[in-house]
């Protein structure tokens, strides 16, 4: 889908002051408001902005100061994980 955004010249020159790619910039804007809120997927917004690897993901929201959505039960789950693992190097 293609999207266009009317904004004011004067708005434009002082965005495009820095030679940054306006239409990425609305993208990448777009695609870590959609992480944040919850409405889009880490594999949503990996193809969103052309990524081919999670890692790419982790970076770019690293570099935008967003962290991955995980919950608590998910914490849990890897917490009772990791004790199993340990008790078969235990064993």
């Amino acid at each position: 889908m293609d999207v266009q955004l009317q904004i004011p010249d004067d708005v434009a020159q002082a965005l495009n002051r820095e030679a940054i790619d306006l239409s990425r910039t609305a993208l990448e804007s777009l695609a870590l408001e959609g992480y944040r809120t919850g409405r889009l997927s880490e594999g949503q917004l990996r193809r969103m902005l052309g990524f081919s690897t999670r890692m790419q993901v982790h970076a770019f929201l690293k570099e935008h100061h967003v962290y991955l959505n995980y919950s608590v039960d998910e914490l849990n789950q890897d917490l009772k994980s990791l004790a199993a693992f340990e008790e078969t190097l235990t064993t």
